[in-house]
């Protein structure tokens, strides 16, 4: 696997039997670059990495599968490693046949990755306290938020994609963290906890947690097959909103997430968008390691009561 410049149609691909998935872990810088950060499982930490372009693959029976081709540069510039980021499984010893390059395209993809968004049906709580289902909501609407009272919302995105890979929705069973019911959300959407005691030795009683790293193949599980509909509420700020009656983050903007927009939203609120982002809110990620027991989602459901 090459960059796009390299690449053939018709050409096929497969994975060893032997592949395995490795974490290539991004930072994005200021000006919509990214660097490798230092909890990377692959790649140079502090390499630059640019976005080469989005592909799509054909398996022998007919199935496509969409990936994308970023690429790490060294100091000089050259090109120092190729990592393929599949946007759905890909089987080993499956040939793949290169049927389609996207370099334009490749941002957007790249960013719907990384958007939070909530499944249809999803109850949001108004300012005046209805549970209002999202694809019900519209621009003007006010949305009670946890920290700064009732929010008009600035823009509804909706789009609707294959449940597969990462655009597989993580599914949180009703009552798992008190959620009155079941909550659909894309996987790295991230959850607000507010711990009264911290049973998880997080250090700080405010957490967001991502959806993904909840997962226990019980009450939090992953959604695969078919489609999925997601929605993206935006504000002129980052905000914690109630969702199935728990606390979860609004749409984030930042160099990443940003070409998800559309274009002429980005002009429009171009004042606003480079202080989207929320200092108050740095730091209050959880590390999955703290996650990594069986009973993680009891004691987060336990501490924000106690």
């Amino acid at each position: 696997m090459g960059t796009m410049s390299e690449l053939v149609p018709d050409d096929v691909y497969q994975l060893a039997l032997d592949a395995r998935r490795q974490r290539l872990s991004l930072e994005t810088l200021g000006d919509g670059t990214f660097r490798i950060a230092a909890d990377t499982e692959t790649g140079q930490p502090g390499a630059l990495v640019h976005l080469d372009c989005a592909i799509s693959l054909m398996s022998p029976d007919g199935r496509i599968a969409e990936a994308l081709i970023l690429v790490e540069v060294d100091d000089l510039w050259l090109i120092a490693g190729i990592h393929v980021l599949p946007l759905a499984p890909l089987a080993a010893s499956t040939g793949y046949a290169l049927v389609g390059t996207d370099r334009p395209g490749a941002r957007r993809k790249f960013a719907q990755v990384a958007c939070v968004s909530f499944s249809r049906g999803t109850r949001i709580t108004m300012a005046t306290g209805a549970q209002v289902p999202i694809e019900n909501i519209a621009v003007g609407d006010r949305i009670l938020t946890r920290d700064d009272g009732a929010q008009a919302v600035r823009w509804v995105g909706h789009n609707t994609v294959r449940a597969t890979g990462d655009f597989a929705p993580i599914v949180i069973a009703a009552g798992t963290l008190n959620n009155a019911g079941e909550l659909t959300v894309s996987p790295d959407h991230r959850l607000f906890v507010y711990q009264r005691s911290d049973r998880i030795g997080a250090g700080q009683p405010e957490l967001l947690v991502k959806a993904r790293h909840l997962v226990n193949g019980d009450t939090v599980q992953v959604r695969e097959g078919g489609f999925v509909e997601y929605f993206q509420i935006l504000f002129d700020r980052h905000h914690i909103i109630y969702a199935e009656g728990i606390a979860a983050e609004s749409m984030l903007v930042d160099p990443r997430t940003r070409p998800a927009l559309p274009p002429e939203l980005v002009e429009r609120l171009g004042t606003l968008l480079p202080g989207h982002d929320r200092p108050d809110r740095h730091g209050l990620d959880v590390q999955k390691a703290l996650l990594d027991r069986p009973d993680a989602i009891d004691l987060l459901r336990r501490a924000s009561l106690s």
